[in-house]
This record gives C-alpha cells, structure tokens and sequence, in this order.
C-alpha cells in the first residue's frame, strides 16, 4: 500500500470503535463476538529484534478475553497488492511480538503466551491469490521432516469480495470504509458521509479523522480530477464535496449540448450534401451514404465544393 495511504489507514484502524466493528461486522465468531471491547487497548507496533534490526508491523491492539489475566492480541496488516510471502511477514511479526511481551513481562501465569489473531485487510482491485497459510510455501518433505515443518495462518478479509448489498447490511464503521472505496456513484458518497454523521456525532475526533481519510481517498482515486481543500469535519466535506458535484454536473450537461448542437449541425450537412448529390447523379450507393454520416464538418463542406464541378461521384469522393 502506498506510504500516504497505509498511514491514513493506520489513522483510522488506531481508533477502537473500528476494531471493535471490524471483528463484530466481518470475522464470523461467537467466542470473538462475546468479548468485552471497551477493554482494547493500542499496543506498540514497532519492535528491534535481538539483533538490534528495527521492524514494523501495522496496527497491534489487545483486547481483555475470559479474565484480567487473559489478553488476546489483533495484529492487523494492511494491503493494496498481492504480496505472495505474507504469511512469512505475519510469522515473522507474531516471532518478534511475542519477543516483546517477553521482554516486557507481560507474558500469562506459567509462561504462556497470550493468543494472536492475525488479520491482513486487502482493498485491492485484484483477488487475493497469496498463501495465507505458511505451510503452502513449503514443499512436503517425507519422513521426520514433515513433522517440524511450520504452521502459521492468517485471516484475510477482502474489501472486493462484498457488494454494496453485503455492506449496506452490515452498516457500520469498517462497511463504511469498504463502500468508500468502491462507490457506486457520487450521490452515494454524500450519503455515505450523512451516514458517519449520523453515527459519531458523539465523536467528533474520530470523525475528523474520517474526514482527512475520506479526502485522501478521494485525492488518490484522482475522481474528475477532483481538487479538494482541506476539511476539518464532515459537514464541511460534504457541503465541498456537493459544490464540486454540481460542478461536474454542469459541466458535463454543457458538453452534452455541445456535442448535440454538433452532432445536429453535422446531419444537417449531410442530408444538405445527398440531396445535391441526388440531383447532379441520381440514387447513391448505401457505401456513399454511410460515408457521409461518419464525415467530419470539414470533410464535408469539401465535398459541397466539389459538387459544383464534378462530373462523377468519383470526383466528388476522390482523394
């Protein structure tokens, strides 16, 4: 994903009401469903290895499952593109998480590690074709070998695999975020922002956050080449967004006329011209007629010239 995007992704999923909805609205779980989300916490999501390597992976939240001392941890990835070793990255960023609650202590009674549950986000046009799983990168090997090769999944959720049906019912922040990017029309849009609204006029810093990542979206798709000044909410998105549309409009009903008032004054050439061409040499071949229909202006105010002298309709239809 690209640098400006991913960081406005990360924007978004840093608030909890997201997260919360992400797993509510799109991972089918009772278990996951029953847990207690106003008890997510944003965890760090950037590490050094043992070698002193920095690394980083997306957005880490953990959320309290079955007790204060049980934490099961959402490591969320972001991705535009297919990215065929994935499953190696999401391996490597669980190895390098678990190293860090380590270090940090916060680690469950008798040395045990809290659960992971790795999710990759993928709002590319293309499906998915990577291994989600790590053992489909690795050939089977026979005998002992087998028993120690990894096991690592993670789950994928496709914005393209949900139609604007599917995500009309599911109604809610992270549906949103799916039907922005893939909207099927500009009116759509501004009911869309109506909607967020709607839901977070009791949050009005994660709706100015949706406001700057509704505008980063918008600038990226480059719609209409659509020019956009800076927003601080979504009232004055929409009320920017709905002059641009009226813009659009306007000028696309104008080029509308044009192209008509064009089009009628180039028929009226044409019946002009066949029905001088009648007169001087009798019925025209169909051929000539469907040559006539497609000629430009020009072209065919050459050939009224021509009419004047010419003594066949070679000459008039010539080079």
């Amino acid at each position: 994903m690209p640098q400006d995007a991913d960081a406005s992704y990360k924007l978004l999923f840093s608030a909890p009401e997201v997260v919360r909805d992400l797993v509510l609205g799109f991972i089918p779980d009772e278990w996951l469903h029953s847990l207690d989300y106003s008890t997510l916490e944003k965890m760090p999501g950037s590490y050094v290895t043992d070698d002193f390597r920095h690394r980083a992976d997306d957005v880490v939240w953990r959320v309290r499952a079955g007790g204060e001392w049980v934490y099961l941890y959402l490591l969320i990835e972001f991705q535009s593109k297919n990215d065929p070793w994935m499953a190696v990255r999401i391996m490597t960023y669980m190895g390098l998480l678990y190293q860090d609650l380590i270090r940090a202590k916060q680690v469950l009674p008798g040395k045990k590690l809290p659960p992971v549950l790795p999710i990759v986000l993928y709002n590319g046009e293309r499906k998915w074709t990577a291994a989600t799983n790590i053992t489909d990168l690795i050939p089977k090997a026979p005998g002992l070998v087998a028993q120690y090769l990894p096991q690592l999944q993670y789950l994928l959720i496709e914005h393209n695999q949900y139609s604007s049906e599917q995500l009309g019912k599911i109604s809610n922040l992270v549906a949103a975020i799916m039907a922005f990017e893939q909207p099927e029309s500009e009116q759509a849009l501004l009911d869309l922002i109506d909607q967020l609204r709607l839901w977070l006029a009791d949050n009005p810093e994660l709706e100015r956050t949706f406001a700057f990542w509704i505008r980063a979206v918008l600038l990226r798709q480059k719609r209409q080449d659509l020019v956009l000044p800076k927003v601080q909410d979504l009232k004055e998105l929409k009320m920017t967004l709905a002059h641009r549309l009226d813009q659009w409009e306007q000028a696309y009903e104008e080029r509308g006329l044009q192209k008509g008032l064009q089009k009628g004054l180039q028929k009226g050439e044409s019946d002009f011209l066949r029905r001088l061409l009648v007169h001087r040499f009798g019925p025209l071949p169909k051929e000539l007629l469907a040559r006539m229909n497609q000629a430009s202006s020009e072209q065919l105010a050459l050939w009224g010239l021509r009419v004047l002298d010419a003594r066949s309709l070679d000459e008039v239809f010539g080079a």
